[in-house]
This record gives C-alpha cells, structure tokens and sequence, in this order.
C-alpha cells in the first residue's frame, strides 16, 4: 500500500502545482505583454510490470509510480496588440524585451519585459510603474514633457524634433535561458550577453501588447486539475481506510 501512497499523493502535489500555475495565468490576463507558463511533468522512475498467469509470467510493458514536477517553462507566443491612446505605452512587434532597472530598496537589478505600460516618475523618468526605470541606450530615459515622439526603431524626439534616447530593446542569446523573476518579468544569468534587437522589431507607441492567455482554454485546464485533484483525494483517503482496515480487523483474525 505504500505504493498507493505515494502515487496518489504525488498526483496531489502536481496538480496543487498546476492549479497554482493555471490561477497566476487567469489572474494576469490584463498584464500587458505577459505570457503564460506551463506545468511540465516527468516521472521520478521507471518498472517492468509483468503478468503471472499459472507458471506463465511475461513482461507487459513499463510504468511510473510517482509523477512529479519537473520545469515551469513560459510560452513566449506572440499575441496581439491594443490601441491605448496613452503617449507612454509603447508596444513591440516582433522579437526582445523592454530593459527595466529596479529602483527598490532592496532590488537594483536589470530585468527584460514585454510591458511596455510606461509612465512618468516625478524626475520626468520614463518608469514601469512598481519596478523601475525604463532604459535607452544612454541609461534611464529622461522625457521634459509628453510631447515626444517614439520611432519604429525605438529612437526618441521631443517636440521640438531634438533626439532624447533610443529605447534599448534586446534578446537573450538562443543558449541562454530566461528565468521569470515575478509577474512579467524575467531575467538571464549575464544580462551583458544580451544582444540588441535592430529595425526587424517595430516599436510602436500608443499601444500595448496583451498577454497571450486564452481565458476559455485556462478554465477549461483549471477545471481538469482540479478533478484530477480531487481523484487522487479520494484514492488517498481510500488506501488509508484500506490500511486501517488491514492493521485493525484483519491483524485480528
């Protein structure tokens, strides 16, 4: 029975994973530029099974026990973009992120987003709000007003037509591998490695990227783990009335 045990309570702590998963997903369907995650499992092992019939025994094929949580890698899918009419929202159209350098007490990291729902700081700094500051390619990005105008290659005009900055716009290397600091934004091991993104993505102002979530389709899997769940629920609570029965009536006799 011990085995039972296990099995059903690795299904439990997957889907518990899952379900966590699949609820951030939901929850972040406004976050602009955001992307979902997905839930990856593998199996902890491998065994032979075998049927025994009379003195016949054979090998019928393999199974796994214990599933368990292996990756919770993000879909970086395109989605589509949405006119906000707002002069500080800038969306990409292709390929890199946004860099963003954290202005926290405890945080002064460099990260990459596809938020692109700027606003403006009280030092007239290009900010996302409640991470840090927006980067050019000469550093935090300075605007005296909203009058300014954003190119498709990212360079910056006030509006007087007087070049500001270009927004810095990169992707990490193809073997690099993005690790998802919180809700949108993400980071590499060696931001420096970063390559920066030319003319082939548009950078166009006014609009935002949404997040790649299919609302529908995230019920519907939320609503799959959530059986899944309460399946393995149920066998568990079922093998432990079966030992109780076992270590009490049975022992008995």
């Amino acid at each position: 029975m011990l085995r039972g045990f296990y099995t059903a309570a690795s299904g439990i702590l997957t889907q518990e994973r899952t379900l966590n998963v699949l609820t951030n997903n939901m929850a972040n369907v406004n976050t602009p530029g955001f992307r979902a995650s997905r839930v990856v499992t593998t199996t902890f092992e491998h065994e032979f099974l075998t049927r025994i019939e009379g003195e016949n025994i054979g090998a019928i094929g393999k199974g796994a026990p214990i599933r368990m949580v292996s990756d919770v890698p993000v879909r970086f899918d395109p989605s589509m973009l949405e006119e906000s009419g707002r002069p500080y929202d800038v969306a990409l159209d292709g390929q890199g992120f946004f860099n963003i350098q954290a202005t926290g007490e405890n945080d002064n990291g460099q990260y990459l987003t596809r938020n692109g729902s700027f606003d403006i700081n009280e030092q007239n700094q290009l900010v996302l709000p409640g991470v840090g500051l927006v980067l050019g390619r000469g550093g935090p990005i300075t605007l005296e007003t909203s009058d300014f105008t954003v190119e498709d290659d990212g360079s910056i005009y006030d509006g007087a037509g007087r070049y500001v900055d270009t927004l810095l716009v990169t992707l990490p290397p193809e073997d690099a591998q993005l690790e998802q600091v919180q809700n949108g934004l993400y980071r590499t091991e060696n931001m420096d490695d970063n390559l920066e993104v030319g003319g082939e993505t548009k950078r166009v102002q006014g609009w935002i990227e949404r997040s790649n979530i299919d609302v529908n389709r995230e019920y519907a899997m939320v609503m799959e783990a959530q059986r899944a769940f309460q399946a393995c629920s149920t066998a568990l609570k079922i093998i432990d009335d079966i030992d109780q029965k076992a270590a009490t009536q049975i022992a008995s006799l």
